[in-house]
């Protein structure tokens, strides 16, 4: 089986030893995305409804990058710093998501790396 790394400018650099994202056959395993703007590399302010359109939207690149997007996603794992942004972080996740329901796990984390709202990590098939 062929397995490689995935980089996308769109997305992030990785912070450490390891990969945005990596591809497994048809599989894709997407490291964990916190809302640093791939540009500046500085956190997104604001609220978690914002922190969590720029994830999604690091995810994405990330996922076109590896030859899938959101569409194929079969497994997310969101990390949130305050279970009490589960309602407004699941609005904008909906909206991204559309008619795609991957299994989800929901976790609060004592602490996320840049003192981030959220982090989401996820696996996907490619198209």
């Amino acid at each position: 089986m062929d397995i490689r790394s995935v980089h996308s400018e769109l997305a992030p650099k990785a912070i450490g030893p390891y990969s945005q994202a990596v591809v497994a056959g048809d599989q894709v395993f997407c490291s964990g995305q916190i809302p640093l703007d791939p540009a500046s590399g500085q956190l997104v302010g604001g609220n978690v409804r914002a922190q969590t359109e720029r994830v999604l939207a690091n995810l994405a690149a990330v996922l076109e990058a590896a030859g899938s997007d959101l569409a194929h996603v079969v497994k997310t794992t969101v990390f949130l710093a305050d279970m009490d942004d589960f309602a407004a972080m699941n609005e904008v996740y909906t909206a991204r998501f559309g008619d795609a329901r991957p299994a989800r796990s929901t976790v609060q984390a004592a602490r996320l790396p840049r003192d981030a709202r959220i982090e989401v990590d996820c696996i996907a098939v490619r198209k």
